[in-house]
Formats: C-alpha cells, sequence, structure tokens
C-alpha cells in the first residue's frame, strides 16, 4: 500500500528490524529490494530470494543489470539454484520410443558413451488418465551453482556468464541439460520435452 507509505522494500526493513535468521525475499524486482537483500546477507542473514534468469550463471549478470555492484554479488552469494519444471511421462501409458538421433545429439548425449541395450527411452501415448498428452505430472530440473572463491573472481573482474558457467563447471557443477539427461534416462520425462523447456529460455 503506497499511500500509506508500506512498499515491498519498507515491509523488508520493518522484517530486519526482527533480527531473523532466516529471510525469503519472494522476488527481486528492482535494485532497491535487492539491495536490502544483500545487505542483510552481508550481516549474518541467510537471505533466500528469486530472479527470472535463463540458467544460475545468469542470476550474476541479472544483478548488475539491476544495479548491483560485482564486489556486493561476490560477497554476499553462496549459491545459486537454477530451476525449470519438466512434464513427467504419464504412468499409465509410459511406453519404449526410439527418439530421432539428431533430438539426441541437440541434447548433448553421446550416443557412443550409452551402453543402448540398457538404456531404455519413454515417452506416454496418450490416455484417460493424462487426457491424451502423454504426461502427467511434473519434475523439476535443476543446475547448482556454488559460489566458489573462482567463480567470486570472475564475478569482481565482470566476466561473462560464459566464464563463469566454464569455472562452476570445472568445480563440479552438473548443468540442467544433465540434469534432464538423468531425468530421461531414468524414464522420467522424454528427450523432446526437455528440448522444448531447456532451449525456451
Amino acid at each position: 500500500n503506497k499511500k500509506a507509505g508500506m512498499t515491498f522494500a519498507s515491509g523488508l526493513r520493518s522484517m530486519l528490524r526482527q533480527d531473523p535468521d532466516i529471510i525469503m525475499v519472494g522476488e527481486m524486482r528492482d535494485q532497491e529490494t535487492a539491495m536490502i537483500a544483500i545487505e542483510a546477507a552481508l550481516t549474518g542473514h541467510l537471505v533466500f530470494s528469486t530472479l527470472h534468469t535463463n540458467d544460475a550463471p545468469g542470476a550474476v549478470a541479472r544483478l548488475m543489470d539491476m544495479g548491483v555492484e560485482p564486489f556486493l554479488i561476490a560477497s554476499a552469494t553462496v549459491g545459486i539454484l537454477a530451476q525449470r519444471l519438466l512434464r513427467r511421462v504419464c504412468e499409465k501409458c509410459k511406453m519404449p520410443y526410439e527418439p530421432p538421433k539428431d533430438a539426441i545429439k541437440r541434447l548433448g548425449m553421446n550416443l557412443d558413451d550409452i551402453d543402448r541395450s540398457k538404456v531404455t527411452f519413454f515417452r506416454g501415448r496418450g490416455c484417460d488418465a493424462c487426457k491424451g498428452s502423454g504426461y502427467k505430472g511434473r519434475v523439476g530440473c535443476y543446475e547448482l551453482m556454488p559460489v566458489t572463491d573462482k567463480v567470486r573472481e570472475l564475478i569482481l573482474a565482470h566476466a561473462s556468464a560464459y566464464a563463469i558457467r566454464e569455472a562452476a563447471v570445472e568445480a563440479g557443477m552438473k548443468s540442467m541439460k544433465e540434469d534432464a539427461m538423468e531425468k530421461i534416462l531414468l524414464g522420467m520425462t522424454t528427450l523432446e520435452e526437455s528440448l522444448r523447456v531447456i532451449y525456451a529460455g
């Protein structure tokens, strides 16, 4: 209620005066909210928030675009989690199928590294349970990027999201594509769904 002097940012400041240990900020939409969240993180609070980005490294660029200084991002951030929701294959009409080879390659799967006798790709045929779609429910696809010392150095150097991604992968980060591949091989979702969702951003 802006007329009463109550904004999202002022509400967040009021909450900080209660000295909470953990703070959840619904979404960082502007510089003011982002700065309050970062100040809270720098003063010993564990802060969780959300941003709209394509992947985990992209959150750094997004915060910079909002006007947050790189040294504040590097100091306040311990990790960034990106997620997408994939439609889950309907268990009632699940059936094996052979996806197109170009789709397999597009997701980054190397067919030479896969023992095809041990791998079955699935999709839903379509039934009453899934209303003919072949999908029922959703499953998360994640990418967790710990902010390591190397990543901090890159943030301070205004490095590109690509350079930050490379450093994170080198430190062991599993990409969203890799997580999607695991879920495809476990029969939880389809190759086509993973391509649709991951490349949608």
